[in-house]
């Protein structure tokens, strides 16, 4: 098992640096070592509910940066400052042996007052482009995981270690690596937690113009449009079930012989878990997930296409095509399919 260390988990802003966090958190407690770990305010309750049980929790004055107002990002950066030399002064009595961060603007103050300290710092960044706070923290880490194999826009004067780890997802999803298409014609149209409005407005047209009438389609919408979209399948005849939460979304992967969504990085590393065959269609104006749709394109596992060109007639062809050919959807699958360990691969690093 190696020597026992104090590890610090630095985490906070959404679930999606939240949960990769705490499934670390938990392996290196059942390594045996002792856990700390830090959130802002927004996360605390989704912390404290998924946290080791014998973990310490701390909490961080923090909020992102990224506000268009002057005087709230002035703001921002005062109270990252304050946490920053609250957590330095903390260190001084309580040092932890390591220190892991798991991106967003709260791990930057814990990730500041390592590098006083001298303690080994690790950063994970999800997405294949590194995100701002990262960005600014690396200066100060000794090893950057990554969720992919390639990251754009790191600094070329960087001296950090590169590590691809891969993404930790739910065990849910690991329990379903790897497994084959069913072939039932099944489509999954998701668009994160608030839904997508270029995929309510294109997929179902897309569908109604299709060949093949034998559809049955999941698409996850925003709760005002449910009704709508019903409307709209009933009347053209598809079997549709609309919803605006899917409670087990690895289930619904695993149903789908494809799936039509956004490019978040724990949406196409769950779709490279299970092995998918997807069309992403990235937030046009972030181009953290223009770069996961275009690593996910890259496998051969489907397509990464911008807005402005996702019609109803390029999906109408793209979709008869795939579907009148149900070995390329199995090909595609095969090359999606991405081995995930990756709660055992950022454990293992940060112990080494």
């Amino acid at each position: 098992m190696g020597v026992k260390m104090k590890i610090w988990i630095a985490t906070g802003g959404t679930g999606g640096h939240v949960f990769p966090a705490l499934s670390v958190a938990n392996e290196l407690a059942r390594r045996g070592n002792k856990i700390t770990v830090s959130c802002d305010g927004r996360v605390t309750k989704m912390v404290r509910d998924g946290a080791p049980n014998d973990a310490r929790l701390v909490h961080v004055w923090a909020s992102g940066v990224g506000a268009k107002s002057k005087i709230k990002q002035m703001w921002a950066l005062f109270k990252i400052g304050v946490s920053a030399c609250a957590l330095v002064f903390r260190f001084l009595f309580s040092r932890p042996d390591r220190l892991v961060a798991f991106g967003g603007y709260a791990s930057v103050p814990a990730v500041f007052a390592a590098h006083v300290w001298k303690i080994p710092t690790f950063l994970h960044e999800q997405n294949a482009a590194i995100g701002r706070a990262n960005k600014f923290a690396l200066r100060w880490v000794k090893t950057l995981m990554t969720s992919f194999e390639t990251v754009n826009g790191l600094p070329k004067n960087t001296t950090a270690r590169v590590v691809y780890t891969g993404l930790p997802v739910r065990d849910d999803f690991i329990k379903n690596a790897n497994a084959p298409l069913k072939h039932k014609n099944k489509i999954l149209i998701t668009g994160g937690s608030l839904g997508a409005q270029i995929l309510d407005s294109v997929v179902p047209i897309a569908i109604s113009e299709m060949k093949n009438k034998k559809i049955f389609v999941t698409h996850q919408t925003r709760p005002e449009n449910v009704e709508k979209l019903q409307k709209f399948y009933a009347e053209n005849k598809i079997h549709a079930n609309v919803l605006s939460f899917i409670r087990d979304m690895s289930t619904a992967i695993v149903d789908a012989d494809l799936v039509i969504g956004r490019s978040g990085a724990s949406t196409v590393i769950e779709l490279e878990t299970i092995g998918r065959p997807s069309i992403l269609v990235p937030l046009n104006i972030n181009p953290d997930q223009a770069a996961n749709a275009a690593s996910f394109e890259k496998l051969g596992g489907g397509f990464a296409i911008n807005q402005d060109k996702f019609t109803p007639k390029w999906l109408t062809a793209t979709l008869d095509e795939l579907f009148d050919n149900p070995s390329r959807l199995d090909k595609m699958a095969k090359k999606a399919y991405v081995k995930n360990i990756a709660v055992e691969k950022i454990s293992d690093t940060v112990m080494e």
